[in-house]
């Protein structure tokens, strides 16, 4: 819980899907979805100048835990504070709610039950589409944006040509964002979202859609804006961002908080959750799971062995070895490529490899079960890593990608004794081919 005055207030916060039919199992005309629209940008103007206190009331049917036997509890019962200037990952497996519960703190969802209390502007980057009029220009969702915000026309002009300038989209500023790629989009969404420098910042997974530099560029950032006070909820699935930006983390599982505190305790109880995953290789449908594009693609399994195919847990010391997997494709993918990468426990990457490395072209993927392997040629150095893996468009949109898949060791001998790691720690992750000059 936070110690300073707290600027996000949650108390009893649900969400309740009725399963199988709409809001009210009714149509909604042109009409109705414009004047929705009108009426929610007012009141996100009207809010920037006042706490904000969103109230949800049940359903008909949703009463409380055991409601209807066809609604779903997206967010169930959710509680918790955050305190001015304070950056809080929320973190969980896909599904689990966090999403959701971004949605409800942007005013995008209605909450069933509970209350939110906001002090301050909220700035939201959630998934590419949110927030933008397709049919206007960059230049003119900018201005858009700022508004919703309760900005004035003089404050959005002396930030546009610094929103401009950090999402480099200069040349297609007066195109209609419908025509932006993904991560044009994002770039200027994540922009428009820091600059208009909103009390409350709210970002989703979306930023994996941008390149690394962008990726780069947008952690920067973040961690400029809470530097200056402002408060930040980040969503992600990488732990070595989440660690680099937060103090704090809440690990949300099946719609409930599960754990609140302190980072390093929040993600290791996050990471042991898939331990069981991680051992044996079998890679369930309910693992941890990112996808841009769900319904195209699924990991089975994944081993790890050497290069006689025999099945390991632990390396020897510099000893050469094979990552095997089997993915089931569920729906053709022209243009895929798959991605391995290493991975300490806690996250942080240490290599990273895919099929179109060296300029080799995207593979096309028909549906069916499909298998591949790897011979990364590294030599890791001794401590505990994870495989993470992971299939894709080339434009970079995930059709599955599964964090921890499997656990392994690498051990501080080699197998026949000739080799073997000096120091008590590791310094680094690899041993690079070295050739030494030496004179005098």
């Amino acid at each position: 819980m936070s110690t300073t005055q707290p600027i996000i207030t949650v108390e009893g916060l649900s969400k309740v899907y009725r399963l199988g039919s709409g809001r009210d199992g009714s149509y909604r005309t042109l009409r109705e979805s414009i004047t929705e629209g009108l009426t929610s940008s007012v009141q996100r103007v009207r809010r920037a100048f006042s706490p904000t206190r969103t109230s949800g009331k049940p359903l008909n049917g949703a009463t409380g835990r055991n409601g209807h036997s066809d609604d779903f509890r997206a967010v169930d019962d959710v509680s918790f504070e955050v305190g001015a200037g304070e950056v809080v990952g929320i973190i969980g497996r896909n599904g689990a709610g966090k999403s959701t519960l971004l949605k409800i703190l942007s005013q995008i969802t209605e909450p069933t039950e509970g209350q939110i209390t906001l002090h301050g502007r909220v700035g939201s980057l959630l998934e590419v589409g949110t927030g933008f009029h397709p049919e206007l220009t960059g230049r003119e969702n900018i201005f858009l944006n700022g508004a919703i915000l309760g900005m004035s026309r003089r404050e959005i002009t002396r930030k546009f040509d610094e929103i401009v300038e950090f999402a480099q989209i200069e040349k297609f500023l007066d195109m209609p964002v419908k025509r932006y790629s993904s991560g044009m989009y994002v770039r200027l969404a994540f922009a428009v979202a820091a600059h208009l420098e909103p009390e409350i910042l709210i970002i989703d997974e979306v930023l994996a859609v941008g390149d690394a530099e962008f990726q780069k560029k947008c952690l920067g950032k973040i961690g400029q804006v809470s530097r200056g006070g402002r408060t930040v909820l980040f969503v992600s699935h990488n732990m070595t961002a989440i660690k680099q930006l937060c103090s704090r983390a809440i690990h949300i599982d099946q719609g409930r908080v599960v754990l609140d505190g302190r980072l390093d305790d929040v993600v290791d109880h996050y990471l042991r959750a898939g331990l069981e995953m991680s051992t044996t290789g079998e890679i369930p449908e309910s693992a941890p799971r990112h996808r841009d594009l769900p319904g195209e693609a699924l990991f089975r399994t994944v081993r790890i062995t050497d290069l006689d195919s025999n099945q390991l847990k632990q390396l020897y010391f510099g000893q050469r070895f094979r990552i095997e997997c089997i993915c089931d494709v569920l729906k053709d993918i022209p243009d895929a490529h798959f991605e391995v990468s290493i991975s300490t426990n806690d996250g942080t990457q240490v290599t990273y490899s895919t099929t179109m490395d060296g300029g080799h072209d995207p593979i096309y993927l028909g549906r069916g079960r499909h298998e591949f392997s790897c011979k990364p040629d590294v030599v890791l150095l001794p401590r505990s890593y994870t495989i993470d893996l992971g299939i894709h468009h080339k434009s970079g949109a995930t059709a599955d990608y599964v964090q921890r898949a499997l656990d392994f060791t690498v051990l501080r001998v080699a197998e026949n004794g000739d080799d073997h790691f000096y120091w008590p720690r590791s310094r680094g992750f690899v041993r690079p081919p070295t050739t030494w000059h030496l004179q005098g």
